[in-house]
Formats: C-alpha cells, sequence, structure tokens
C-alpha cells in the first residue's frame, strides 16, 4: 500500500499521509443510521499501515456512543497495537465523547492481559467460593432440621396437597426413566461378568457381580444422580422464577415462611420418592442382569436367584436403600438453595441452575463415598 493514498466511502473518506490515517467523518453516526458499518470500518483499516489518527468532524451531523465506537476501532485500540490520535473541527461534547469512549476500550483491552499469578489469584478466588457455598449450604441445612423439627411436633402444618404433587413429578413421573437405565445398567453389568468370568469357569458368580454391585452402588448412584439432574434443576427454576417475580416477597409479606412453604415439602417429597425409585431401580437391574444370564450361559431364573439369595446377603440391599434419604435431603436442600440465591437477571437463573445440579452431582458422589467408607469400617 503507498504511503500516501485517498479512499472515499458513504460515510467516511480514509486518507494516509506521512503514516498518518486522515479520517474525514460525514452524515449522522448514531445507531439508528449506522447499522452494520462496524465490520465495513473495520475491514477497511485492516488493509492499511498507520501510526496515528486525524478524526475531521467538521461534516458531521451528529454522533452517539455507538457511532464513536466505530469510529475508535481506528486506533486498533490493542496494547500491543495502541496509536496516538487528535480531533479536528468538532465541538467539545463530541471530543469528550471520543475521548470517554476510547478511554473505555483501552481499559478493558488492557484488562485482558493475562499476568503470571493470575492462575494463583483464580485458585485463590475458587477455594473462596467453595467455602462460601459449603457453609451457606450447612447453614440451610441448619435451617432445615429447625423446620423440620418444628413439623414433627405439628405434622398438621405439613402441606400434604403440596408433598403429593411433588412426589408425583419427582418419583412417579421418574420411573420410565430410572427403570430403563437401571435395565441397560445391569445388562452392562451381567455382560462385563459373563466375558470375565466365563474363561475362568465360574460363570455363575456373574449373579454375585451383578447382585452387590445394582444393589448397594450402581442403583442408588444412578437415581440420585437422575432426580439432581432432572428434579434439582426444576427446583432452581421454580423457586428462581418466583424470586424474580418477586412471590418469595410476596409470601414474607402475607406471614408465610419461604421454608416452610417451598424448601419443606419439597425436600419431604424426595424424602419419600427416592427409596421407591431406588428399590425400582433395584429391581430393574437386577431383573436385567438375569435375563442376560439367562440368554447367554443359560442360567435359569430360578437357579439365578437361588444363588442371588445364597451370595448376597439382605444387607446389601439395605446399604443401597439406608442411603437414599440423606441423598435426598442434599439434593433438595442444594436445589432449593440456589433458587432461593437467584437474583433479578435471566443470567443469574441460569448460572444459578447450573451450580445447583454440578453441586448436588458433587455432593451426592462425595456422600456416597463416604458411606462407602463407613460401611466398610463396620464391616457391613
Amino acid at each position: 500500500m503507498p504511503s500516501n493514498f485517498n479512499m472515499i466511502y458513504d460515510k467516511y473518506k480514509l486518507s494516509v499521509k506521512d503514516k498518518v490515517l486522515l479520517v474525514d467523518v460525514t452524515g449522522s453516526w448514531t445507531i439508528k443510521d449506522i447499522d452494520n458499518d462496524i465490520s465495513k470500518f473495520k475491514a477497511n483499516l485492516d488493509a492499511y499501515e498507520y501510526e496515528s489518527v486525524q478524526y475531521d468532524f467538521l461534516k458531521l451531523n451528529n454522533l452517539d456512543t455507538a457511532g464513536a465506537f466505530i469510529l475508535s476501532q481506528a486506533l486498533r485500540v490493542n496494547p500491543k497495537d495502541k496509536c496516538d490520535w487528535i480531533i479536528c473541527n468538532s465541538d467539545e461534547g463530541y471530543s469528550t465523547l471520543m475521548k470517554l469512549v476510547i478511554a473505555s476500550i483501552s481499559c478493558s483491552a488492557g484488562d485482558k492481559k493475562r499476568r503470571w499469578y493470575d492462575i494463583l489469584t483464580n485458585i485463590g478466588k475458587g477455594t473462596d467460593r467453595f467455602f462460601y457455598e459449603l457453609v451457606e449450604t450447612l447453614a440451610f441445612l441448619g435451617q432445615f432440621f429447625m423446620v423440620l423439627m418444628h413439623f414433627i411436633f405439628r405434622p398438621q402444618k405439613v402441606r400434604w396437597k403440596s408433598v403429593v404433587a411433588l412426589i408425583e413429578e419427582i418419583g412417579v413421573n421418574a420411573v420410565p426413566i430410572v427403570m430403563t437405565l437401571c435395565f441397560f445398567v445391569g445388562a452392562v453389568i451381567a455382560y462385563m461378568g459373563v466375558n470375565l468370568l466365563a474363561a475362568f469357569g465360574a460363570s455363575i458368580f456373574m449373579v454375585d457381580l451383578v447382585g452387590i454391585s445394582v444393589l448397594r452402588e450402581l442403583a442408588p448412584i444412578i437415581v440420585a444422580v437422575l432426580v439432581a439432574g432432572r428434579s434439582n434443576s426444576s427446583f432452581t427454576a421454580q423457586i428462581g422464577a418466583m424470586k424474580m417475580r418477586q412471590e418469595i416477597d410476596a409470601l414474607k409479606v402475607i406471614g408465610l415462611d419461604a421454608y416452610e412453604t417451598l424448601v419443606f415439602p419439597r425436600a419431604l417429597a424426595c424424602i419419600i420418592a427416592l427409596p421407591i425409585l431406588t428399590f425400582l431401580g433395584m429391581m430393574s437391574g437386577i431383573f436385567s442382569g438375569m435375563l442376560i444370564a439367562w440368554m447367554t450361559m443359560d442360567i435359569s431364573p430360578i437357579l439365578f436367584l437361588t444363588r442371588l439369595n445364597e451370595a448376597v446377603g439382605i444387607e446389601s440391599f439395605w446399604v443401597g436403600l439406608v442411603k437414599t434419604p440423606f441423598f435426598a435431603i442434599v439434593i433438595a436442600i442444594i436445589g432449593c438453595r440456589q433458587g432461593l440465591a437467584v437474583s433479578g437477571s435471566v443470567e443469574s437463573l441460569g448460572s444459578r441452575t447450573t451450580q445447583s445440579v454440578v453441586q448436588s452431582i458433587f455432593a451426592v458422589i462425595a456422600l456416597n463415598a463416604i458411606f462407602a467408607i463407613l460401611f466398610y469400617q463396620m464391616g457391613v
């Protein structure tokens, strides 16, 4: 590109002289008039080499923030690519607006520069946020147990209609997906057992593998994760939407406690529904294992059930089932707390819903690990 040239466009003229870009602006540069001029303006600038910019606003009729932002692109506002600039034939208002826009963009571009210690800063912020969420969740859990004690002595105060409706939403509507998923998981475990144990002539021990894994671990975890992803996100979205519409404030105004009205019915419904779903998941997983054993190893259902009764004690069933109320409490508490923490924006609602699902799944897996260690120490 030659050092001196002139290019005339619809609303501006570009010329370069002695590495100075002259931008002669004409007409109106407002959000109503510029349309998609930013991409065209930047494309016209990319091919030119210059070290400073001079704006001429003599023929400029009107300018707003959007127009100033487009014109500021001539500066290539970048920490490595800054250039000097001046404005000619402009009134004080336009000059001030350009200065503010350019200063704002320069600060934003400078803030993006990463420093070597940013990773330590992010680790510190993440740790602080983790402990903050942990403390807030424990405080919310304490509030829940206070409400629970209140309802233990006054069961007539429980909103049973809400609890029954929530049991249908959490439990009954989730039965097909829970049983289907546990069926496939049980089949996968059975196939793995067949392939592994047949080489040692111990195919019958596939029954032990399916029974212990499905009853103790897989069915409770699968059901808890499904409820965490399906119902927990629903709790956060429902309560968060109420918070955005100020319905929570309306409840307080008419003298109703949000914990008693919204949190406790959901937690109680989870506590009732999750063990039932887990039981159905266990039965589905065992049935699929029995079906695979019959189809692949010619182990009849009667032989399968006999071996299951001999090798897998009833304690494996109770170990899997006793964990589910604790999973239910954690899932409901996290979902409701995140919903009540929603601010007035849709972005906050989406962020809290995501955090709710992630935190509840993490809490379920961590709690399951604690139970595994506890039962091991107890010899169960």
